[in-house]
């Protein structure tokens, strides 16, 4: 009788059984491929002999070989803050419309100068450019920026030396808005200044906010980026420049010797709120301070840069 299970037959045994066993992979073409030979413990990431091989790579002055990273592309979404990053010159990649936009004088305006910069024009669904934003409000534009190329400290003693000038390079300890960073580098372009030197961490980088604040100075005046800024600072003091950090209560900066300031100088600015750091005030030659009136107690960072600045390049001619 069909489906009784006593009757001789029914019934199939473990060992006949149809079909891929336990542990198997599959059998024949469908079988799992091997994952090759499992690689040395140097080159898996987090094993401590890949440490290991790390720190000794770094140590001999060489680099282990690493997949390459995609480098990240920052973006700026809104018609204004896209048509004033095209105004200020911020090297956009590529400037995406979204598709079937209400135009005005913001859209054309900014079309115009992204075209005549030579910024790829890209015409998008509404989606793309809501994943672009993370679902900010994009009002159909968005200017994609690359990474900043920085330049080497020493890089900006080079532009000094090409000049035939005297080095005069500003570096910021701790400056974490981009908005500051931007006119730092501005006021050091007006003021005749080599480069501008910032930390790798806990600072504000050259980001597509930096590059608008800058007003477009940013491509006329190299920044440099060092992973330690007092080791950098100690390596500037050793090629002959004068420290001059820039903090409240030190001497008044209209007292130092105007021969001092003509000379290879490096004024150093403290970051918003704690100012300069210890270490790095410990680094610098003098500390010096702006006179202000007895109700200020501080002066935002990028102000006080371009007064010094000034003061600088007074001093120099």
């Amino acid at each position: 009788m069909a489906g009784n299970s006593k009757r001789k037959g029914a019934t199939r045994k473990g060992a006949s059984r149809k079909g891929p066993q336990v542990g198997s992979g599959g059998q024949r073409r469908r079988a799992l491929e091997g994952r090759g030979p499992t690689p040395k413990a140097s080159e898996r990431t987090g094993h401590p002999a890949a440490r290991r091989a790390r720190a000794s790579a770094k140590r001999a002055g060489t680099r282990p070989t690493r997949r390459p990273r995609e480098r990240e592309v920052e973006v700026v979404y809104g018609r204004n803050p896209v048509l004033e990053a095209l105004r200020a010159g911020v090297p956009g990649s590529a400037l995406y419309v979204q598709q079937f936009v209400e135009s005005d004088d913001r859209v054309r305006e900014a079309l115009t100068l992204a075209t005549d910069a030579g910024v790829p024009l890209l015409e998008v669904p509404r989606g793309q450019l809501d994943d672009m934003s993370r679902r900010g409000v994009h009002q159909g534009l968005a200017l994609a920026v690359p990474p900043y190329d920085y330049a080497e400290p020493e890089d900006l003693l080079a532009a000094a030396a090409e000049r035939g000038e005297p080095p005069l390079i500003v570096a910021l300890d701790g400056v974490t808005d981009p908005r500051n960073l931007g006119a730092v580098v501005r006021s050091a372009a007006a003021f005749g200044a080599h480069g501008v030197v910032v930390p790798e961490r806990r600072a504000a980088g050259m980001s597509a906010g930096a590059w608008k604040a800058s007003a477009g100075a940013a491509a006329r005046l190299r920044v440099a980026r060092v992973t330690n800024l007092t080791r950098s600072l100690k390596a500037y003091a050793d090629a002959g420049l004068m420290l001059v950090g820039l903090a409240a209560g030190g001497e008044d900066l209209d007292d130092l010797d105007a021969g001092l300031l003509a000379g290879p100088v490096v004024l150093v600015v403290g970051g918003e709120g704690a100012g300069l750091s210890r270490l790095v005030a410990q680094t610098c030659d003098v500390v010096a301070g702006i006179a202000m009136g007895s109700q200020v107690e501080s002066l935002n960072a990028s102000v006080a840069a371009g007064i010094a600045l000034h003061t600088v390049a007074r001093a120099r001619r």
